[in-house]
C-alpha cells in the first residue's frame, strides 16, 4: 500500500532525468541507473509518480531502438513497479525528421490505490478516465491527449537545429488539475563564449525558449490550471562571475590560433606560488585546480552565481536547492561523485511550479516533512546528469474548491 498512515493526502513524486548517456553506454549504466530510481520510488511511496526524460535513446536514437524497448519494458513490467496498475508512456521517436524531433520520453505511473484520475483530451478538451497502460510512440503530435512543440528555428543558437522542445500532458488528481511539462532547453556550445559576457548570450537564448512554453501554456486556448515544469533547463552559473571568484588572485593568459587570431583558450594562473594552474578554460573545457568547490556543502556557495531563474520570479518558483550541481558528471561508472572537466557544474536539473502549484504543496506541508527536493544517486554513476525529483503529498480536500469548476468528473 503506497503512503503511511501518519501522512494522509495523495502522494506525488516528480522526476526529471537527462539519460542519453544510459542509451551510449547501456551495458554499464542503465542496471545502477534503475535501482537508485526504484529506491527513491521505495522511499516516498507515491500514488501518481512522473518521470520527464531528455535525450531519450542517446545521440543515435535509431541505434539505440532495442535499448530504449528494453528501458520501457523494464520500467512497465519490474517488481518494483507491480503496485502501478496504470501507466502512460509518451516516446518521441520521429528521430527522421529535423524539424519535429525532440528525443523527449514521459512517463506515468498511476497506483493501483489511486482511484478516479482523469487525463486532459486536448482535442475533445475533456478529461478522460486513466485505464490500462498504453505506449504512444512515432509521432506524437497526433495525440490528443499532450501538446508537444520543437521550439522554432529562429530560436536555435545559429538556426542549427537540435533536439529541443516541450510536451505538456494535464492531469486531475485528487480534485486538483495541473499540467506536467517535460521540457528541454539549449545548452552551452562554448565556455569562451559564455564567459565573455553576463549574463551570457547563452541564457539569453534559454530566456526566450521559456518565456516561450510559459506563454503557450497559459494562452487563451484551455482554462488555466497550476502547472510543473520539470526536465533539463540548461541553467548554468553566471560564467563571468564564477571565473572571476574562482581566479580572483590569478593572472590571465589568451592562447589564439595561428591562422584566425580567434581566441582558443585562456589560462588561469596564480600570482605566486611558481605561477601555478588554477583554471583552463577552451570551448569544451572547464578544467578547476579544485572540485571539492563544486561539492563542500553541496555547492551551494555557488548558488549565489545561479541567476537564470530570476528573470521568472513572478511566474515560476522553486524548492530551496540543497544538492549539489547535476550536471556534469563523470560516464565512467566507478565515479559515481566526479565531474568532469567540460563544463562548469551547475544545476542544469530542475523541477518548477506555478505560483499556483506552489500553494498546493505549501498547503499540504505539516509538523511532518511531506517535500523532498533532491538528486538520485549521489554516490553511483547515473550517466552525466544525475536525475532530479520532487515529492509532495496534496492534502486531501486541497482540490475541492476548483473540481466543478476543472469538471474532473466528466469522463469519456
Amino acid at each position: 500500500m503506497a503512503g503511511k498512515a501518519a501522512a494522509p493526502g495523495t502522494a506525488v513524486l516528480l522526476v526529471t532525468a537527462n539519460v542519453g548517456s544510459l542509451f551510449d553506454d547501456p551495458e554499464n549504466l542503465q542496471k545502477n541507473w534503475l535501482r537508485e530510481f526504484y529506491q527513491v520510488v521505495h522511499t516516498h511511496k507515491p500514488h501518481f509518480m512522473a518521470l520527464h526524460c531528455q535525450e531519450f535513446g542517446g545521440k543515435n536514437y535509431e541505434a539505440s531502438m532495442s535499448h530504449v524497448d528494453k528501458f520501457v519494458k523494464e520500467l512497465l513490467s519490474s517488481d518494483a513497479m507491480k503496485e502501478y496498475n496504470r501507466a502512460r508512456v509518451y516516446l518521441d521517436e520521429n528521430f527522421k525528421s529535423q524539424e519535429h524531433f525532440t528525443a523527449l520520453g514521459s512517463f506515468y505511473f498511476l497506483h493501483e490505490s489511486l482511484k478516479n484520475i482523469y487525463q486532459f483530451d486536448f482535442k475533445a478538451k475533456k478529461y478522460k478516465k486513466v485505464t490500462g497502460k498504453e505506449i504512444y510512440s512515432d509521432t506524437l503530435e497526433s495525440t490528443p491527449m499532450l501538446e508537444k512543440e520543437k521550439f522554432p528555428q529562429d530560436y536555435f543558437p545559429e538556426c542549427k537545429w537540435s533536439r529541443k522542445g516541450f510536451v505538456r500532458t494535464r492531469w486531475c488528481v485528487a480534485d486538483c488539475a495541473f499540467d506536467l511539462v517535460n521540457i528541454h532547453l539549449f545548452h552551452d556550445a562554448s565556455n569562451l563564449v559564455a564567459w565573455e559576457t553576463s549574463p551570457s548570450v547563452y541564457s539569453g537564448i534559454r530566456h526566450k525558449a521559456l518565456g516561450y512554453v510559459l506563454d503557450r501554456i497559459i494562452d487563451q486556448r484551455f482554462e488555466k490550471v497550476s502547472y510543473f515544469v520539470f526536465g533539463d533547463f540548461n541553467f548554468r552559473l553566471d560564467s563571468k562571475s564564477v571565473v572571476e571568484t574562482l581566479c580572483t588572485k590569478a593572472t590571465m593568459q589568451t592562447v589564439r590560433a595561428a591562422d584566425t587570431n580567434e581566441v582558443v583558450k585562456l589560462i588561469f594562473r596564480e600570482s605566486d606560488n611558481d605561477r601555478k594552474v588554477v583554471l583552463q578554460l577552451e570551448k569544451k573545457l572547464f578544467d578547476y585546480v579544485n572540485q571539492e568547490v563544486f561539492r563542500d556543502n553541496n555547492g551551494t556557495a555557488l548558488l549565489e552565481f545561479d541567476k537564470e531563474l530570476s528573470v521568472f520570479k513572478d511566474r515560476l518558483y522553486e524548492l530551496d536547492i540543497s544538492f549539489p550541481p547535476s550536471y556534469p558528471y563523470s560516464e565512467d561508472r566507478g565515479q559515481g561523485r566526479q565531474y568532469m572537466n567540460t563544463r562548469c557544474p551547475a544545476w542544469c536539473d530542475r523541477v518548477l511550479m506555478s505560483p499556483s502549484a506552489r500553494e498546493l504543496i505549501l498547503k499540504s506541508e505539516s509538523e511532518e516533512k511531506v517535500v523532498t527536493y533532491d538528486h538520485i544517486g549521489p554516490n553511483v554513476c547515473m550517466g552525466d546528469h544525475k536525475p532530479v525529483f520532487l515529492a509532495f503529498r496534496i492534502a486531501p480536500g486541497a482540490g475541492k474548491p476548483h473540481a466543478r469548476v476543472h469538471k474532473c468528473c466528466v469522463v469519456q
